[in-house]
């Protein structure tokens, strides 16, 4: 017999909850290793996001004023894992980047992130990896067209 919406959906909401708390688990674990605090990790993501951005745009996603950000991004400056340029289009402002320290660290944020799914995956036999994979492809493309709408 199928399942109901509330079925699928009560299921949904333990995956993600599952997956966030594995995920974020390793996200503290790299942020404390790495003497980032989560601030500090939001403002590298969206930096990363962003390619360049000013202080603004950090204190923005953030939710703090740009004098807070201003001092948050120092410090990780002073890490040597962003630099601050001149804005080539007002100079009274300052441009934000990753260095290649700054880009090596988000890449092995994302590998610790990540990591227990390659011993999930593995748990599984071939014909489950494959029903996952078709149904996790389902749902992307589902969540996609979701996305497209609002």
């Amino acid at each position: 017999m199928p399942c109901t919406t509330d079925e699928l959906i009560e299921t949904l909401q333990e995956w993600v909850a599952l997956f966030m708390r594995r995920s974020m688990h390793n996200v503290l674990s790299f942020a404390k290793e790495h003497n980032l605090s989560m601030s500090q990790m939001g403002a590298l993501m969206n930096i990363h996001r962003h390619g360049m951005c000013n202080v603004s745009t950090i204190g923005d996603e953030l939710g703090v004023t740009s004098a807070a950000a201003s001092q948050m991004l120092e410090r990780l400056v002073q890490q040597g894992v962003i630099e601050r340029t001149e804005d080539p289009n007002d100079r009274r402002a300052k441009q934000i980047a990753l260095t290649e320290k700054g880009r090596q660290m988000i890449h092995d944020g994302f590998r610790a992130r990540y990591a227990w799914l390659g011993e999930l995956a593995a748990s599984f036999t071939p014909d489950e990896q494959d029903l996952i994979q078709t149904a996790l492809r389902l749902l992307l493309g589902k969540m996609q067209q979701v996305d497209g709408r609002q």
